[in-house]
């Protein structure tokens, strides 16, 4: 590879990629041939899931740069573990640790927003009706992200995970480490409480 092609490779890395390579590089005995090609099958099956990691961990903490931090951290934890990985759906296992380690954070910040569910509701609802489905999209996407904010962390991530990333009950399940039912219950009061938030301040800014 020219030199060239080496500065571009590294000008289009992001900071918490930058980071994640060099504090892998400086793992011990790193430079050995079977951890350059573990590293190489890592960012092959892991860095393609980048951004639902940083999304998901934007809308846990609710803050950019913690967001970055947990996000490095968690590939950092996902590299460690790599060897002992051995199934096929790489962008849940990633997300369980970023969703683990976003958690961690907040504990230690005494910011987690925790609420009891009832584990024998399960309403699916209406998904083409909901807010959240729209909201990369519209003119009112950035009231509909100030409603996600004031949101428990439980029912942020369960929205982010299921509207933005497309993600199945059964993945959410496995990520958030929770019952099918409850995904479906949790799911249907964050939808209530979206839907509540939006109707108290909608118009208020026309």
């Amino acid at each position: 590879m020219k030199a060239t092609d080496l500065i571009e490779d590294s000008i289009n890395q992001s900071s918490w990629q930058r980071g994640f390579l060099q504090n892998a590089s400086e793992t011990k005995d790193f430079e050995s041939e079977p951890k350059i090609v573990e590293l190489a099958s890592f960012e092959a099956m892991m860095l393609p899931h980048m951004d639902a990691a940083h999304n998901l961990a934007r809308w846990l903490l609710r803050n950019e740069q913690d967001a970055q931090d947990v996000v490095q951290e968690a590939y950092l934890r996902a590299f460690k573990s790599f060897g002992g990985f051995h199934g096929s759906n790489g962008r849940a296992w990633l997300l369980t640790i970023v969703r683990n380690t976003s958690y961690t954070l907040l504990k230690k910040k005494q910011a987690a927003d925790f609420t009891t569910f009832d584990e024998e509701i399960h309403v699916a609802g209406d998904e083409s009706a909901s807010p959240a489905s729209i909201l990369e999209h519209g003119e009112d996407a950035n009231l509909i992200r100030e409603a996600m904010d004031a949101l428990p962390a439980e029912f942020r991530e369960i929205l982010a995970l299921r509207h933005q990333e497309g993600l199945s009950y059964k993945e959410i399940a496995e990520i958030a480490q929770i019952p099918p039912g409850t995904v479906m219950s949790r799911l249907a009061r964050a939808r209530g409480k979206l839907k509540e938030y939006l109707a108290a301040h909608i118009g208020k800014d026309r």
